[in-house]
């Protein structure tokens, strides 16, 4: 009898227990509900990541690239991109506006890219971005240059004005024409009238020039041989001098070179057609030398494959007949190609005078600058230059110089506009006007 009623009083328990709990379910689920409907509402930058990754699922935009950019940028760029985003077609344009980077730059630095390159240099972003453009230099001791630079004891100053220098200096990247091997030894190339070599210790006046990028691809580079060649570019190596159009191999030859400019990515490429009796060695794969465009179709693809990972691609390019204005065919035609191929602007050196201005697909062809210290001549040439502080709409300049006594110097007045109305007469479809913009007809 005790057990049977220690049995119910069990079962009436149980019975209690069961009807609390079912009570206390029915009350906290209200509340359990809330809780979690809370947490939903207290996330919102998953939700807004959410949203942002529907618009632009067919641009292959992923949740984690868009948590990347919220954390690098701050909350108020994904609330700036959706806002633009439904005010407004889709653009590439506004990866920059918003963050200051390109979409280029900025998948770069998501997949880290720039990381032990040498080959990339970011540059300080400042109120004028501007990239500025020279012909060709020679800093040989055994040619006319250096020796008025030792004996004028002046530094840069004692070949080049203070304006000149103040240009390039100013400029976010200064780019010139090395036109000389370096090296202290070697021996002359046999067949080569003129040869030029200047020693590993004059390097350093391209950064008192204010110089951040020299162009190889030339036809005297290669002046005192193998030796002097590889020397030249261990120097430049040692020297933190960055190069293009030339290498140890053809793969270092045709490499291109980047910098990042108000966060765009910029390419440079060059390569050399001067040549009418071909003496200059062509790189390989297991050879240094240039690189060579007498065939256009290597450079035409170089371009293709630097433009698809680029925002802007200059095209620097050695070529011209010597000492004419007139152009030669080969420039008009292969200009288009490389435009074609993706170049944003080329950009001529190598006829050792000016050579005109040409638009095509609105980009400018800048056929030749000419010489720019090189020798003892008097002779018209010039600065270069584009702004790019809207990539959309860059701007382009040149300003007149002049050469003559071993020495540049920038024009002004009558002589300025002498300059320009030349290359106003030579240019097909460009002017200059008297503050040396460059538009379009």
């Amino acid at each position: 009898m005790k057990k049977r009623k220690l049995k119910k009083k069990k079962r009436k328990l149980l019975k209690l227990l069961l009807i609390v709990g079912i009570i206390l379910i029915i009350l906290l689920f209200p509340i359990m509900t809330k809780k979690e409907n809370k947490v939903i509402k207290t996330n919102p930058k998953e939700k807004l990541i959410n949203t942002i990754a529907k618009q632009l699922e067919n641009e292959n935009i992923t949740k984690e690239y868009l948590t990347w950019i919220e954390n690098t940028y701050g909350e108020k760029s994904l609330k700036e991109l959706n806002k633009r985003l439904k005010e407004e077609e889709y653009k590439l344009n506004i990866w920059h506006d918003i963050t200051g980077n390109s979409y280029i730059v900025l998948n770069d630095l998501y997949n880290k890219a720039y990381d032990n390159r040498k080959d990339i240099k970011i540059m300080e972003t400042v109120k004028d971005n501007t990239i500025s453009f020279v012909g060709d230099v020679s800093l040989a001791d055994n040619w006319y240059i250096m020796p008025k630079y030792d004996e004028r004891k002046k530094g840069v100053y004692g070949i080049l004005s203070e304006s000149i220098v103040d240009i390039m200096k100013k400029s976010t990247v200064m780019v010139a024409n090395s036109e000389f091997t370096v090296s202290d030894r070697g021996e002359k190339m046999p067949g080569k009238y003129y040869t030029f070599r200047g020693s590993p210790k004059r390097l350093p006046i391209y950064n008192e020039m204010g110089v951040d990028l020299i162009t190889l691809a030339n036809n005297h580079v290669y002046d005192f041989g193998r030796t002097a060649f590889y020397d030249m570019i261990d120097s430049l190596n040692e020297y933190k001098i960055p190069y293009i159009g030339a290498g140890k191999n053809i793969e270092e030859a045709k490499r291109p070179y980047y910098f990042i400019i108000n966060g765009y990515k910029v390419a440079f490429i060059n390569a050399t057609r001067a040549e009418k009796i071909i003496l200059t060695p062509e790189a390989t794969e297991t050879e240094g030398g240039v690189f060579r465009c007498y065939d256009p179709t290597n450079f035409m693809n170089v371009i293709k494959e630097t433009k698809e990972k680029s925002d802007y691609v200059v095209a620097l390019i050695h070529w011209g007949r010597e000492d004419s204005h007139g152009l030669e065919d080969v420039q008009i035609e292969t200009s288009k190609y490389y435009i074609d191929a993706g170049a944003d602007v080329i950009v001529g050196s190598h006829a050792h005078v000016l050579q005109g201005i040409e638009f095509y697909k609105n980009k400018p062809i800048i056929y030749n600058l000419g010489d720019f210290i090189f020798n003892n001549e008097k002779k018209d040439t010039g600065i270069f230059q584009i702004n790019i502080n809207k990539l959309e709409s860059p701007e382009y300049y040149f300003y007149p110089a002049y050469e003559s006594n071993e020495y540049t110097e920038l024009l002004t007045g009558n002589e300025k506009q002498r300059v320009i109305n030349n290359m106003n007469t030579w240019s097909s479809n460009a002017t200059i006007n008297e503050e040396g913009k460059i538009t379009e007809n």
